[in-house]
């Protein structure tokens, strides 16, 4: 056991004010995939709403695909929304990675859930018109001469949708920010849907900050984790390509007034599917406290954002999920059931609360959030769909952070056998260690001699021989009532 301070230990914020822009309001929405709703009764989605409204959160992105049966629980959304007493927003966001656009027919598909919910008391307006998104939708013609052309002439500036029913359009079109110029008239703004994760971070890049990633992400976390989370450091919650469309869209000519920027934060990115489903195997950098980091460069540069999205609320497929698992699954229960993660929806209050107000609230309950992958980044296991892209980027450390509301000793144990100790400040503090093969997580806090938060999650076990590759978090936060003994 170590009794210290350790250098991968990070300043803990003293609820400091944070930058306020012109007083404008923000918005903190979540991507709820419909598509994976189809056993929602309106119950449900009353449910998600008022979790998500508790936590901090506006509104949802409601992103659509092609299914037939979406129309109704969009409108079973709505419903839920209008009769939540909550003033909870909903937008949509269309998914044209599957929804066809490349006649008119296929725009007028698109107009009609504007004009459908546009005046729906629940609708998010920003500037009074009806706020919408995609997913995508940067080769979307609709059978114009032009991408631009297409999306103005029908979609944003259509008559269908003009007066009470016009839209405040900002899509996620996965282009150069310095293009944004010519789409004047086809968009209001613009959604950064990748600036969540560091992406530009892949297995490659690593090696040429890290050298070879082999040795230098197996060493042990006591060893090397202070060195490694100073050389990602420069990934993970940088706004590099936040300052890129921020300076793109300042090309931007709308009839509304200055163009919107939303950007993105997420907790995680894994996906496991084969050649004979989606194929689609790889992960993007999700540790060095990736979801925190992401949220206080955000509220650091507070001016930039004038909105920010949750990536995301249901996307099971992909692991970046925040709420609770339900509805159905895109054939991804292998690496999803039991892996729950509304410990970060738990999370996501204070930092939302944060970038809304311009001020970090006050900590007032102690919390200990832990998370952690199930197996070692260099297992083997018997899965014919083989290990992940990039999952070389991966350490082997259980991550923490400490809500304290005052000076604390903290112990994270991975085992009977193996801890470490911090001392943490009144605030928030960012801890890790490493993970022992056969071990678990536990945490505890004390303060004064008294053990205020004692917590070992049920259901989570680290392995060095998994039956399946795994590459999810298992996430967990400490319960308010008092602490278990264990």
């Amino acid at each position: 056991m170590v009794d210290a301070t350790p250098l991968n230990i990070r300043s803990p914020f003293r609820h400091r004010k944070v930058s306020k822009r012109d007083g404008s309001q923000k918005f903190v929405v979540a991507h709820h995939m419909v598509g994976n709703t189809y056993p929602y009764t309106q119950d449900d989605w009353t449910s998600d709403i008022q979790a998500a409204h508790a936590a901090g959160i506006d509104g949802f992105a409601l992103n659509i695909g092609s299914d037939d049966w979406q129309p109704t629980q969009v409108a079973s959304a709505y419903q839920a929304a209008a009769a939540s007493g909550t003033d909870f927003k909903l937008f949509i966001s269309f998914d044209m990675s599957v929804l066809p656009c490349s006649s008119p027919d296929d725009a007028a598909a698109l107009r009609n859930y504007i004009t459908t919910y546009a005046q729906h008391p629940n609708q998010l307006q920003v500037n009074n018109r009806a706020f919408a998104s995609t997913f995508a939708g940067e080769s979307c013609s609709f059978g114009q001469g032009s991408v631009p052309q297409g999306w103005s002439s029908q979609f944003t500036q259509h008559p269908d949708l003009s007066g009470a029913n016009a839209v405040h359009f900002v899509p996620s079109f996965f282009v150069d920010p310095a293009t944004f110029g010519q789409y004047n008239g086809a968009m209001h703004g613009a959604f950064n849907f990748n600036s969540g994760w560091p992406i530009q971070l892949t297995a490659n890049t690593g090696n040429s900050v890290l050298g070879p990633l082999g040795t230098n992400l197996a060493s042990s976390a006591s060893q090397a984790i202070g060195t490694i989370t100073q050389a990602l450091s420069q990934f993970v919650g940088a706004t590099d390509t936040d300052t890129q469309y921020v300076n793109g869209l300042k090309s931007v000519t709308t009839d509304d007034g200055a163009p919107t920027y939303m950007g993105a934060v997420s907790p995680w990115f894994f996906t496991h599917y084969g050649a004979d489903s989606y194929n689609k195997n790889f992960i993007y950098y999700a540790d060095s406290h990736l979801y925190p980091t992401r949220w206080e460069s955000i509220i650091d540069n507070r001016d930039m954002f004038d909105m920010v999205e949750i990536v995301t609320w249901n996307d099971f497929g992909e692991s970046h999920y925040i709420g609770p698992i339900h509805g159905a699954q895109p054939n991804s229960q292998d690496w999803v059931d039991g892996f729950d993660h509304t410990a970060w929806l738990d999370m996501t209050s204070y930092y939302a609360t944060a970038y809304k107000t311009g001020s970090y609230p006050q900590i007032t309950e102690d919390k200990l959030y832990m998370w952690a992958r199930p197996h070692t980044k260099d297992a083997n296991a018997p899965d014919p769909v083989g290990k992940p892209d990039n999952y070389e980027l991966d350490q082997d450390v259980l991550w923490a952070v400490v809500f304290a509301t005052a000076n604390s000793t903290v112990t994270l144990y991975t085992s009977d056998s193996t801890s470490q100790t911090f001392n943490v400040n009144a605030g928030v503090n960012k801890i890790s260690t490493d993970l022992t093969p056969g071990g678990y997580m536990r945490g505890t806090i004390v303060r004064n001699g008294q053990t205020i938060v004692d917590f070992r999650p049920d259901g989570y076990n680290f392995t060095a021989n998994p039956q399946a590759y795994n590459y999810n978090a298992f996430a967990a936060v400490s319960p308010s009532s008092a602490p278990a003994s264990n």
